[in-house]
């Protein structure tokens, strides 16, 4: 069973390096212990999106249905998620429901949305832990800028269930990819 603890946007992960000025930010990390040493940045982004605890995607639907009444955006009706995922190469302008690739590199993917109230992205960070081959530390980063008072406010009530739901995630996705490996 994993371990999750709070950490700090890792110095090399681009939403660091482009020194931009954030209202909000998050870092958890966690170890995998990849046997077969084959972690790559499109598995950790594939993983991101088939590893979600059945309750975090409840959740995510109840948000859709409430900030569309605001005309804020959601991740739409995906009819087909099995296809999409297969289609699904963690590339750069590639979209999978409200999360559209930003950027990837050997050892990190950055995906979020841009829309009227907030900015938002959320870095797949991973690296090698000193001699020991098979140790990743995998990082999840959320940056979050406000573009007005609304992305403020919509922002308060999310920002307690995103310090439970991230952690939660990243102790799937490493179990879901030790399974794999």
């Amino acid at each position: 069973m994993p371990l999750i603890s709070k950490s700090q946007l890792p110095l090399q992960s681009i939403l660091n390096i482009d020194k931009t000025k954030y209202d909000y930010i998050d870092s958890f990390s966690g170890i995998l212990n990849d046997k077969q040493n084959t972690l790559t940045s499109t598995k950790l982004g594939k993983a991101f999106f088939t590893s979600s605890p059945e309750w975090i995607g409840k959740l995510f639907s109840l948000r859709n249905k409430i900030v569309s009444l605001f005309g804020l955006k959601t991740s739409g009706e995906i009819t087909d998620r099995e296809q999409q995922l297969n289609n699904f190469n963690c590339e750069v302008g590639e979209q999978l429901g409200l999360f559209k690739v930003f950027h990837k590199s050997e050892n990190e993917v950055v995906m979020g949305e841009d829309d009227k109230h907030l900015n938002f992205r959320i870095s797949l960070f991973f690296k090698q832990k000193e001699l020991e081959i098979t140790k990743k530390e995998i990082i999840i980063s959320t940056t979050v800028e406000f573009k007005n008072r609304f992305g403020k406010l919509y922002f308060l009530p999310v920002k307690p269930f995103h310090k439970v739901i991230v952690p939660s995630m990243l102790k799937s996705i490493i179990d879901n990819l030790e399974k794999k490996s």
